[in-house]
């Protein structure tokens, strides 16, 4: 069948390619060509900057609209060269070779890929296009999304909620602040993320220069190389490498996005569990249907979709990173096949963050069934009566706390007042003690 999104293979290229067409420019095929290209050009005019040959300007015109204009028809053409070449980097030189050629440049044409090797290229081009996604696709997305948990942290702040740690109703938060535990750790995580370099191997086929240095002895070709990787793609270059990069900052930027999604899977839960207790309905649209059998069914598809997204992501990051930092010897080819399903994680994330701006969207605070929560759980009030008797050095607070509270049913206001009159204390204290509300009875966070 034709390749439609309805005959791919993948979902990101079949139900979900209108949230992920915006990678193509980044790890297609066509992108890794046109990375490729860009890398060769720009040290193609690198080199003849350093005085290693002269370069006229209509070539370097030229050869600048073609990084700039790269075209789909220009990738094609350099997939035919490497149905004869069997070597992709190869192919993108003869493309570039033959562009020269056709400007009047057959003389300096040479000077292309001179000295490397095609991981010079490959661990150049890719880095540069992981740089360029993470920094004008992910984290622009990723901050929008924690920027919108913030918002509602902020419109809720002020929202009493029961607690539940185990699962159990415990001391009573503020649905803002809860909101704002995530909105922290995301942040922690970007900051962790952001202080990682990108960075590239480019030293010729060991990592030694050796066809560089054997060419030219007297250059200082580890100097040009840090200046070419550094000034004209800035990225870092790496200083002792085999053929190819180590591939440890690679991995930790794919580690750091594990960490962001596992929080994001643990918000996607809770937000899950807030809905099953009837603390958000969720705004529906006409026509929608919730469920073939059930009508009156409202589910939480997006904070599902996201949480199975979301794990596919880490399923294929955890792989990504564990594996491409091993490498035999000076160079084997699984960093190459593996490297080709880089952008996959990156995909699934990205749906998965598209899918949490919706339901976040569509969250609509039902306040009544958290104060309802609140007034049918005044035991957690325990704990702060206690705490006052320990105050007051009242003998075995905790334990009378205990022997009225745990395991019982029907504890309310009635319950506990009735507690606090019985007990031998003043009538000052009494009044202070029964001020305590589960709704009043809050702490206090930091202030956002």
């Amino acid at each position: 069948m034709e390749l439609t999104t309805l005959t791919a293979l993948s979902p990101i290229d079949g139900r979900y390619r209108k949230q992920t067409a915006d990678l193509d420019i980044y790890f297609s095929e066509y992108a890794l060509m046109k990375y490729r290209v860009r890398v060769e050009v720009a040290y193609f005019i690198f080199l003849a900057e350093k005085k290693f040959f002269k370069l006229p300007a209509a070539i370097q015109k030229k050869l600048l609209i073609i990084v700039d204009q790269f075209s789909l028809a220009d990738a094609h053409h350099i997939k035919e060269m490497e149905a004869i070449t069997n070597h992709d980097v190869k192919a993108v030189e003869y493309f570039l070779k033959e562009q020269i050629e056709k400007t009047g440049g057959a003389a300096i044409k040479e000077w292309v890929h001179f000295g490397l090797t095609s991981q010079d290229v490959n661990n150049t081009a890719i880095p540069l296009s992981w740089k360029e996604c993470m920094e004008l696709e992910y984290l622009p997305a990723l901050l929008n999304l924690k920027q919108q948990i913030v918002a509602l942290a902020k419109q809720w702040k002020k929202v009493p909620m029961l607690a539940r740690t185990h699962g159990q109703p415990a001391s009573p938060t503020m649905l803002g602040k809860e909101l704002m535990v995530f909105a922290e750790r995301l942040e922690h995580q970007i900051t962790l993320f952001t202080n990682i370099p990108f960075t590239a191997k480019f030293g010729g086929a060991t990592g030694n220069f050796n066809a560089h240095v054997v060419a030219f002895p007297k250059k200082n070709w580890i100097q040009l190389g840090n200046e070419f990787v550094e000034k004209k793609l800035g990225l870092q270059r790496q200083q002792f490498t085999t053929q190819i990069e180590h591939y440890d900052d690679l991995a930790a930027h794919l580690d750091a996005m594990q960490r962001i999604n596992t929080i994001l899977i643990n918000f996607c839960r809770d937000i899950w569990t807030y809905i099953s207790q009837d603390y958000f309905k969720q705004k529906t649209k006409q026509g929608e249907v919730g469920s073939s059998a059930m009508p009156h069914k409202v589910n939480p598809i997006d904070f599902e979709n996201a949480e199975g997204n979301l794990g596919i992501a880490n399923a294929l990051a955890a792989h990504l990173a564990a594996k491409l930092p091993i490498s035999r010897l000076q160079r084997d080819l699984t960093d190459s096949t593996v490297l080709r399903n880089l952008g996959i994680p990156v995909a699934h994330t990205l749906i998965a963050f598209q899918s949490l701006t919706r339901g976040l969207g569509k969250l609509v605070l039902n306040e009544a069934k958290l104060q309802s929560d609140l007034n049918n759980n005044w035991a957690v009030v325990a704990e702060a009566i206690q705490t006052i008797l320990r105050r007051e050095n009242y003998p075995n607070p905790y334990e009378a706390l205990k022997e009225l509270t745990r395991g019982k049913e029907g504890i309310n206001k009635k319950t506990l007042h009735q507690f606090i009159d019985g007990l031998k204390i003043g009538a000052a204290l009494k009044k202070e003690l029964k001020t305590i509300t589960p709704h009043n009875y809050t702490g206090v966070s930091a202030p956002f």
